[in-house]
C-alpha cells in the first residue's frame, strides 16, 4: 500500500517545541515514520479514521510507554493509497490523554 504523509500545523509546532527538549526527537521521529509506512494501522483507533501511535523517544530513555504519542487521521483514498495526516504530537509526561473536544477541534482545524 502507498502511504502519504502530511503534517498539520499544530503537529508542526508542538514538533519545534519538543525538539528543543529532545535532541534524538529528529532521529526518533524519522524510524516511528518508517514503522507508519510498513503499518498505517497502527496504535490505538480513537474512531472517525483518527489513530494514537505511540512512540519511544531515546533521550527519555523510558521507551514507547513514557515517550510521545502522535495522533494521526488516516483516510483511504483508493484500495492501494492512504493518505496519513499527522495531527499533534505531546509528550506522555505532560499530557496522560487528551479528550474528545480537542481531537474534533484539531480535524475541524486542518
Amino acid at each position: 500500500m502507498e502511504v502519504h504523509i502530511n503534517t498539520g500545523s499544530e503537529f508542526k509546532r508542538q514538533f519545534k517545541r519538543l525538539m528543543k527538549k529532545y535532541h534524538s526527537l529528529l532521529h526518533d521521529f524519522d524510524v516511528w515514520k518508517q514503522e507508519l509506512k510498513n503499518n498505517p494501522l497502527a496504535g490505538d483507533d480513537l474512531g472517525a479514521g483518527v489513530r494514537k501511535i505511540r512512540m519511544a523517544i531515546d533521550s527519555k530513555g523510558k521507551g514507547k510507554s513514557g515517550g510521545a504519542r502522535i495522533l494521526t487521521l488516516n483516510i483511504l483514498l483508493d484500495a492501494e493509497t492512504m493518505d496519513i495526516t499527522l495531527l499533534t504530537i505531546y509528550d506522555k509526561g505532560e499530557i496522560s490523554n487528551v479528550n474528545d473536544d480537542y481531537i474534533k477541534f484539531l480535524v475541524e482545524n486542518l
